[in-house]
Protein backbone atom coordinates (compact mmCIF):
# COMPACT_ATOMS: atom_id res chain seq x y z
CA UNK A 1 0.00 0.00 0.00
CA UNK A 2 1.33 3.26 -1.06
CA UNK A 3 2.73 6.00 1.62
CA UNK A 4 -0.09 8.64 0.50
CA UNK A 5 -2.93 6.32 1.52
CA UNK A 6 -2.52 6.10 5.11
CA UNK A 7 -1.94 10.34 5.28
CA UNK A 8 -4.78 12.28 6.52
CA UNK A 9 -5.35 15.05 3.86
CA UNK A 10 -5.58 18.64 5.18
CA UNK A 11 -7.22 21.17 2.97
CA UNK A 12 -6.12 24.65 5.66
CA UNK A 13 -4.84 27.34 3.95
CA UNK A 14 -1.93 27.54 6.19
CA UNK A 15 0.55 25.24 5.65
CA UNK A 16 1.99 22.65 7.25
CA UNK A 17 5.36 23.74 9.28
CA UNK A 18 8.04 20.89 8.65
CA UNK A 19 10.90 22.39 10.58
CA UNK A 20 10.70 24.51 14.39
CA UNK A 21 13.74 26.96 12.62
CA UNK A 22 12.21 29.68 10.45
CA UNK A 23 15.14 29.47 8.41
CA UNK A 24 15.00 26.08 7.07
CA UNK A 25 10.97 26.41 7.18
CA UNK A 26 11.40 29.00 4.34
CA UNK A 27 13.12 26.72 1.83
CA UNK A 28 10.44 24.70 1.74
CA UNK A 29 8.55 27.17 0.32
CA UNK A 30 8.96 27.96 -3.38
CA UNK A 31 6.79 29.61 -6.49
CA UNK A 32 6.54 28.20 -10.13
CA UNK A 33 7.95 31.48 -10.96
CA UNK A 34 11.66 30.87 -9.28
CA UNK A 35 11.59 27.28 -11.18
CA UNK A 36 11.03 29.36 -14.36
CA UNK A 37 13.19 31.94 -13.44
CA UNK A 38 16.68 29.33 -12.47
CA UNK A 39 15.79 26.56 -15.43
CA UNK A 40 14.78 28.68 -18.09
CA UNK A 41 18.44 29.78 -18.58
CA UNK A 42 19.78 26.74 -17.75
CA UNK A 43 17.86 25.11 -20.25
CA UNK A 44 19.09 28.17 -22.91
CA UNK A 45 22.71 27.98 -21.72
CA UNK A 46 22.85 23.92 -23.13
CA UNK A 47 21.65 25.14 -26.23
CA UNK A 48 23.31 28.29 -26.89
CA UNK A 49 26.28 25.53 -26.11
CA UNK A 50 25.03 23.21 -28.73
CA UNK A 51 25.41 26.05 -31.27
CA UNK A 52 28.88 27.46 -30.09
CA UNK A 53 30.06 24.03 -30.07
CA UNK A 54 29.43 22.74 -33.11
CA UNK A 55 31.59 21.63 -35.80
CA UNK A 56 31.43 23.55 -39.04
CA UNK A 57 30.49 21.72 -41.93
CA UNK A 58 28.59 19.30 -39.73
CA UNK A 59 24.60 17.97 -40.30
CA UNK A 60 22.64 20.01 -37.73
CA UNK A 61 19.72 17.04 -37.79
CA UNK A 62 20.86 15.22 -34.50
CA UNK A 63 20.03 18.42 -32.82
CA UNK A 64 16.22 18.20 -32.63
CA UNK A 65 16.80 14.42 -32.07
CA UNK A 66 18.69 14.99 -28.97
CA UNK A 67 16.52 17.43 -27.85
CA UNK A 68 13.40 15.40 -27.58
CA UNK A 69 15.32 12.73 -26.54
CA UNK A 70 16.20 14.33 -23.42
CA UNK A 71 12.53 15.18 -23.01
CA UNK A 72 11.57 11.61 -23.48
CA UNK A 73 14.36 10.62 -20.97
CA UNK A 74 12.97 12.80 -18.22
CA UNK A 75 9.27 11.50 -18.95
CA UNK A 76 10.67 8.14 -18.11
CA UNK A 77 12.85 10.08 -15.01
CA UNK A 78 9.59 11.84 -13.79
CA UNK A 79 7.63 8.29 -13.35
CA UNK A 80 10.58 6.68 -11.52
CA UNK A 81 11.39 9.21 -9.60
CA UNK A 82 7.73 9.96 -8.07
CA UNK A 83 6.85 5.31 -8.24
CA UNK A 84 10.07 4.51 -6.39
CA UNK A 85 11.40 7.75 -4.09
CA UNK A 86 8.87 9.81 -3.85
CA UNK A 87 6.23 6.87 -2.84
CA UNK A 88 9.11 4.82 -1.22
CA UNK A 89 7.90 2.73 2.45
CA UNK A 90 10.80 3.70 5.01
CA UNK A 91 10.66 0.81 7.95
CA UNK A 92 11.89 3.39 10.60
CA UNK A 93 10.90 6.82 11.95
CA UNK A 94 13.66 8.80 11.37
CA UNK A 95 13.34 7.65 7.73
CA UNK A 96 9.63 8.26 7.49
CA UNK A 97 10.11 11.55 8.55
CA UNK A 98 12.71 12.07 5.78
CA UNK A 99 10.61 10.85 2.80
CA UNK A 100 7.36 12.68 4.42
CA UNK A 101 9.55 16.19 3.89
CA UNK A 102 10.03 14.68 0.34
CA UNK A 103 6.64 13.88 -0.76
CA UNK A 104 4.30 12.92 2.16
CA UNK A 105 3.44 16.70 3.17
CA UNK A 106 2.38 16.64 -0.44
CA UNK A 107 -0.41 14.27 -0.57
CA UNK A 108 -1.57 15.67 3.20
CA UNK A 109 -1.76 18.98 2.10
CA UNK A 110 -2.07 18.62 -1.39
CA UNK A 111 -3.27 22.09 -2.41
CA UNK A 112 -0.35 24.28 -0.34
CA UNK A 113 0.37 26.03 -3.65
CA UNK A 114 4.22 26.65 -1.85
CA UNK A 115 5.13 23.46 -2.37
CA UNK A 116 3.63 22.32 -5.68
CA UNK A 117 7.09 22.50 -7.58
CA UNK A 118 10.49 21.41 -6.33
CA UNK A 119 13.08 23.48 -4.30
CA UNK A 120 16.22 24.31 -5.41
CA UNK A 121 17.52 22.61 -2.38
CA UNK A 122 16.44 19.58 -4.17
CA UNK A 123 16.41 19.78 -7.42
CA UNK A 124 19.63 21.34 -7.95
CA UNK A 125 21.50 18.69 -6.73
CA UNK A 126 19.24 16.44 -8.70
CA UNK A 127 20.13 17.80 -11.92
CA UNK A 128 24.21 17.86 -10.93
CA UNK A 129 23.76 14.12 -10.55
CA UNK A 130 21.85 13.88 -13.64
CA UNK A 131 24.14 15.91 -15.77
CA UNK A 132 26.62 13.55 -14.28
CA UNK A 133 25.08 10.17 -15.70
CA UNK A 134 24.97 12.03 -19.16
CA UNK A 135 28.61 12.95 -19.07
CA UNK A 136 29.09 9.83 -18.80
CA UNK A 137 27.09 7.67 -20.84
CA UNK A 138 27.08 10.03 -23.76
CA UNK A 139 30.32 11.11 -23.81
CA UNK A 140 32.65 8.29 -21.51
CA UNK A 141 30.29 5.37 -22.85
CA UNK A 142 29.80 6.52 -26.39
CA UNK A 143 32.01 8.67 -27.35
CA UNK A 144 28.98 11.12 -28.62
CA UNK A 145 29.90 14.42 -26.68
CA UNK A 146 27.94 16.85 -29.41
CA UNK A 147 24.83 14.83 -27.74
CA UNK A 148 25.37 16.08 -24.43
CA UNK A 149 24.16 19.82 -24.41
CA UNK A 150 21.08 19.54 -26.49
CA UNK A 151 19.68 16.08 -24.91
CA UNK A 152 20.79 17.85 -21.18
CA UNK A 153 18.61 20.72 -22.30
CA UNK A 154 15.74 18.30 -23.89
CA UNK A 155 16.18 16.87 -20.10
CA UNK A 156 15.59 20.32 -18.60
CA UNK A 157 12.69 21.43 -20.68
CA UNK A 158 10.68 18.48 -19.89
CA UNK A 159 11.62 18.98 -16.08
CA UNK A 160 10.16 22.31 -16.35
CA UNK A 161 6.98 20.75 -18.02
CA UNK A 162 6.79 18.58 -15.73
CA UNK A 163 6.84 21.14 -12.62
CA UNK A 164 4.58 23.66 -14.26
CA UNK A 165 2.00 21.40 -15.20
CA UNK A 166 2.16 19.61 -11.54
CA UNK A 167 1.88 23.31 -10.33
CA UNK A 168 -1.22 23.59 -12.80
CA UNK A 169 -2.84 20.69 -12.18
CA UNK A 170 -3.70 22.14 -8.57
CA UNK A 171 -4.20 25.38 -8.88
CA UNK A 172 -5.40 26.37 -12.79
CA UNK A 173 -8.51 25.66 -13.85
CA UNK A 174 -7.82 23.38 -17.52
CA UNK A 175 -10.91 22.69 -18.36
CA UNK A 176 -10.58 21.20 -21.73
CA UNK A 177 -8.58 18.83 -24.18
CA UNK A 178 -5.23 17.38 -23.01
CA UNK A 179 -5.04 19.63 -19.54
CA UNK A 180 -8.15 18.68 -18.25
CA UNK A 181 -7.23 14.97 -18.95
CA UNK A 182 -4.05 15.84 -17.05
CA UNK A 183 -5.75 17.88 -14.43
CA UNK A 184 -8.32 14.92 -13.70
CA UNK A 185 -5.52 11.89 -13.42
CA UNK A 186 -3.05 13.57 -11.14
CA UNK A 187 -6.40 14.13 -8.79
CA UNK A 188 -7.14 10.52 -9.28
CA UNK A 189 -3.52 9.86 -7.54
CA UNK A 190 -4.20 12.30 -4.81
CA UNK A 191 -7.63 11.40 -4.08
CA UNK A 192 -8.63 7.97 -5.29
CA UNK A 193 -5.50 6.09 -6.57
CA UNK A 194 -2.10 6.77 -4.61
CA UNK A 195 -0.37 3.68 -5.61
CA UNK A 196 -1.04 4.53 -9.16
CA UNK A 197 -1.21 7.14 -12.13
CA UNK A 198 2.42 8.67 -10.94
CA UNK A 199 3.04 10.15 -14.51
CA UNK A 200 1.72 14.11 -14.09
CA UNK A 201 3.02 15.56 -17.45
CA UNK A 202 1.81 12.25 -19.16
CA UNK A 203 0.39 8.86 -18.35
CA UNK A 204 2.75 7.20 -20.78
CA UNK A 205 4.52 5.13 -18.22
CA UNK A 206 2.06 4.45 -16.34
CA UNK A 207 0.51 2.41 -19.40
CA UNK A 208 4.12 0.94 -20.26
CA UNK A 209 5.19 -0.70 -16.58
CA UNK A 210 1.02 -1.02 -15.37
CA UNK A 211 -0.16 1.51 -13.43
CA UNK A 212 -2.79 3.29 -15.07
CA UNK A 213 -6.15 1.54 -14.01
CA UNK A 214 -8.32 0.18 -16.76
Amino acid sequence: MAQAEHIEINHSDVPIRLFESDFLEFFTHISPVVVAIIWVPVALYFLARTVITHEPGASWAYVPVAFVLGVFVWTFTEYTVHRFLFHYEPSTPEMQRIFFLFHGVHHAQPQCKTRLVMPPIVSIPMALIFFGLFYVVLVLLLGASAWLAPMFAGFIVGYLIYDLTHYATHHLPMRSGVLKYLKRYHMQHHYKTPDKRYGVSSPLWDIIFGTKPA
